[in-house]
């Protein structure tokens, strides 16, 4: 059985979903952005179209597509149709199914979910296909989205994060002469309102396909909704519509006030967005309020957007501000950004709300629900000032913690209840601790977690640009060796591999995640141990067991033998 992969046209012949030679696909795919970025820059738009329409009929865009939809967290969440692609076989399928003649994608399914101030967010979940089809509208959309985004934009963007976009309010605000007044900008239902006119007169994409997803309407308790403004959220493709509609608002601020002029210096706007919410700096109140809003009002008015009034607001630096999670403000003349007030609080409710839900588990259980809640907490703050916030979060979790140990066992003494939970380690006497399967657990402590300051990604840097493809490499190498510091096989494997899955030649990342390969399999009685084992993405992993390949350990670099 073979399986056809062409760039120009999808394979008509059957397909094995395991035998498909995945770096090609990723090559062809990569060749084709590559070219759209070109073009794009050059302002070729007819140029762009072209190469969109050549991915978007690929058999290789289409592979990519399905391989997306049901590897993320949501492959296994139905839309109306309550169909899944879970096998190898509807997978292989499902690559068929992506026509773009006679396409027309299924009402969204309407759930809502919980939001901090207690009121809920409607969300749409589309069907698989309709998941797919904007999955492979997306690799062709996408590298237009990142070469003509605004540089200070980082949400939902690759390569970008909110320790960017925090990066980015420090550069703005720290230093003597910096702006001292900020506007907090936050779009009143931003993914319900955007224009469906502006959307299918700006995005550059096919219309007729955009508009059917716009105007595919939502089902909520059997009852079919119309859909006349917004995006379909829940939707793959619907992050990077907002970005493309709010793009252009930082350009916009520097062509009102440019900071080539003596008087575009002094006003000192500065502009910040992740995904709906932003800040814009200034030098005064007055400048915030008379001039910035109601350009940043008319912007947005003109995509059918509007301003929060419950949420805006403009705030004095020495006052300090909410965003993303932290808290910015001065201190005698210096910026310092911790975890904020409200962060902390809602965390703490977390974790208090786990342990007060487990209250017939063991004390190893609780702690493998809570460590990982823990640990990612403190890894997404690691980057500001937030070591003594780290120790008064794990004193309050420590204390939670006896307290649930204190109700399980009333008749017991202070003793004898410090005598099982409590331990030593590595001089620390106060670790909370249990046992699953014979084996123990230590809670984390988020003090644990270094402080490390973020180095921000460039404004101009685009991933899917092959002149940028070096310094994404280098940021890729110092990611993982945060994300794996600790893990010392893990990093030893990443390394030794350079950060490459042996199967499909790409790169292995937090995004793509891994599993562990033994090379002489477990079952033939093949050992643990590091010479052992190599890093495989999931999928080209379960590849490797389907086909019954067999997998090396990667040769050294020519320096590596040398050295």
């Amino acid at each position: 059985m073979t399986t056809e992969i062409s760039v120009g046209a999808a394979s008509h012949g059957e397909v094995d979903w395991h035998a498909i030679d995945w770096q090609p696909v990723h090559q062809n795919v990569r060749r084709l952005q590559a070219r759209i970025v070109k073009a794009t820059k050059a302002g070729r738009w007819g140029k762009v179209k072209a190469l969109q329409r050549l991915l978007t009929h690929s058999f290789s865009g289409k592979a990519l597509a399905v391989r997306r939809v049901t590897e993320n967290q949501g492959k296994r969440t139905a839309g109306v149709d309550g169909e899944t692609w879970t096998t190898p076989k509807t997978k292989a399928s499902a690559i068929h199914q992506l026509r773009h003649y006679g396409y027309q994608p299924k009402p969204l399914r309407r759930v809502y979910i919980p939001k901090k101030n207690g009121k809920k967010r409607p969300l749409g979940i589309p069907t698989m296909k309709d998941r797919a089809m904007q999955a492979l509208y997306l690799l062709a959309l996408e590298p237009i989205a990142e070469t003509t985004g605004d540089p200070n934009s980082y949400g939902f963007r690759r390569e970008r994060s909110t320790a960017d976009a925090i990066g980015q309010c420090f550069n703005a605000l720290s230093g003597p002469g910096k702006p001292e007044w900020v506007l907090e900008g936050d779009i009143a239902a931003c993914f319900d309102r955007i224009s469906h006119t502006w959307l299918e007169t700006h995005v550059p994409m096919e219309r007729a396909i955009l508009r059917t997803w716009l105007k595919a309407g939502y089902m909520e308790q059997r009852v079919l909704y119309a859909t006349e403004a917004g995006t379909p959220q829940g939707g793959i493709i619907s992050p990077v519509l907002a970005n493309l509609a709010l793009d252009g608002l930082e350009r916009s601020l520097q062509e009102a006030f440019p900071k080539t002029t003596d008087k575009g210096r002094r006003q000192k706007v500065n502009f910040v967005r992740y995904a709906d919410d932003f800040v814009v700096t200034g030098s005064s109140r007055e400048l915030l309020e008379d001039e910035v809003k109601p350009l940043v009002e008319q912007f947005l008015r003109e995509r059918g957007l509007e301003l929060s009034q419950e949420k805006t607001s403009i705030t004095h630096i020495e006052d300090g501000f909410d965003f993303l999670g932290f808290n910015v403000r001065k201190y005698d003349g210096k910026i310092l950004i911790k975890p904020s007030r409200k962060n902390v609080h809602a965390f703490l409710e977390k974790v208090r709300g786990i342990i007060k839900a487990n209250t017939q588990a063991t004390a190893g259980c609780l702690l493998l629900k809570l460590n990982p809640i823990i640990r990612g907490w403190a890894q997404y703050h690691r980057h500001v000032v937030s070591k003594r916030t780290f120790s008064d979060v794990d004193s309050a979790i420590y204390n939670a913690l006896r307290r649930w140990a204190i109700r399980r066992h009333r008749q017991k003494s202070k003793a004898w209840i410090i005598g099982k939970y409590i331990r030593t380690v590595g001089g620390d006497h106060w670790r909370f601790h249990g046992e699953v399967d014979g084996r123990d657990v230590i809670l984390f402590k988020a003090a644990r977690v270094l402080i490390k300051r973020h180095v921000k990604v460039v404004g101009g840097a685009n991933p899917y640009d092959p002149e940028w493809e070096v310094y994404f490499e280098r940021r890729l190498g110092v990611k993982m060796g945060d994300t794996l510091k600790g893990r010392r096989q893990l990093l030893h494997l990443w390394k030794e591999q350079n950060g490459i899955c042996p199967v499909c030649n790409e790169k292995i990342t937090e995004v793509t995640e891994w599993h562990n390969h033994h090379i002489i399999w477990r079952s033939r009685g093949g050992s643990d141990t590091a010479a052992n084992r190599v890093l495989l993405h999931p999928i080209c992993h379960q590849h490797v067991h389907s086909q019954g390949v067999t997998v090396s350990k990667p040769r050294p670099a020519r320096g590596d033998r040398e050295a």
